[in-house]
């Protein structure tokens, strides 16, 4: 990766919508990958706010005297939908400021040499 003291506007824009895009998909990801362990009977007696919870992407693991017995996670069709909204929210992302006069072909040559 050159360094930015040499780089154009164009590719400095370039380089800063990359690390947006990565910085947000790691933490997305990483909220949503991550398991959190709770007991069942905790899981029992808080399970409306634990599906509010999974509702939105987290993910539980439920034990039994500390044994992992089963996991809490979000329906597949939630996974489906959260994929479209992340590829909406992108494309918007790159419509409010699209990136102009860079040769995108010549970028991705130059990575492969």
């Amino acid at each position: 990766m050159p360094s930015s003291r040499g780089s154009s506007p164009p590719e400095t824009l370039i380089y800063s919508r990359l690390v947006y895009i990565l910085v947000y998909v790691k933490f997305t990801l990483q909220e949503k990958i991550m398991k959190i362990a709770i007991g069942s009977y905790e899981a029992k007696t808080k399970l409306p706010e634990l599906l509010r919870q999974v509702k939105t992407g987290k993910s539980f693991t439920i034990t039994t005297r500390g044994e992992a017995v089963a996991d809490l996670v979000p329906s597949l069709g939630v996974k489906a939908k959260d994929k479209v909204a992340a590829a909406e929210k992108l494309k918007a992302f790159m419509r409010t400021d699209p990136v102009r006069g860079v040769d995108i072909r010549a970028l991705i040559e130059e990575g492969r040499a």
